[in-house]
């Protein structure tokens, strides 16, 4: 009787372990997923236009003239050089 008692409590406690074991990995990849699956949108948020798509020509002009207004700040540029080629910027 002793060694079915011995059994019977090492089969429950394996079985308990087992349990929780897999509640436990469950778990985790229930957070793994999310956490992917935010990951992902954050990347596809910050991946800017589709590779296909047209660039916005205002937004273009913006950006080189941001650019340029820094290389002037940085003293690259002097002001004629600056306005030569801003000039040439707003003229495309």
């Amino acid at each position: 009787m002793t060694l079915l008692r011995g059994i019977a409590r090492t089969a429950a406690i394996a079985g308990t372990a087992t349990a929780v074991s897999n509640r436990v990995s469950r778990r985790q990849s229930g957070r793994w997923s999310r956490q992917a699956d935010q990951q992902y949108a954050e990347q596809q948020y910050y991946a800017g236009p589709e590779p296909g798509a047209e660039p916005d020509p205002t937004s273009a002009k913006l950006d080189q003239l941001r650019q340029l207004g820094e290389l002037k700040s940085q003293g690259v540029l002097t002001e004629a050089e600056f306005e030569e080629q801003k000039a040439r910027i707003l003229a495309a």
